[in-house]
């Protein structure tokens, strides 16, 4: 029982002392302060709206330029035939 007890000893000391740097750490004061005030509430309708439109916006974003580099690789597939067919001939 007392071979348990003396290994319990150092994983508790150790144990500790990493419960007490993530407590000073900047994660452990977040941790507290919402313990403190309660789960947040989500935010605002308001809120909600805009984050949808930043998302569209984004989507519009990169479908725009996904079509352009659909039409730059088109543009230098174009190039590299017209530099084969050049090569082709003697």
């Amino acid at each position: 029982m007392e071979g348990i007890l003396a290994l319990f000893i150092p994983i508790v000391a150790v144990g500790g002392f990493f419960a007490w740097m993530i407590a000073l750490s900047p994660v452990g004061k977040a941790f507290a302060e919402r313990l403190r005030h309660g789960p947040s509430t989500g935010g605002t309708s308001e809120d909600h709206a805009e984050l949808v439109e930043s998302v569209e916006q984004l989507r519009r974003e990169v479908a725009e330029l996904a079509e352009r580099v659909d039409f730059t690789e088109r543009l230098l597939g174009q190039q590299k035939v017209v530099e084969q067919i050049g090569k082709g001939r003697p």
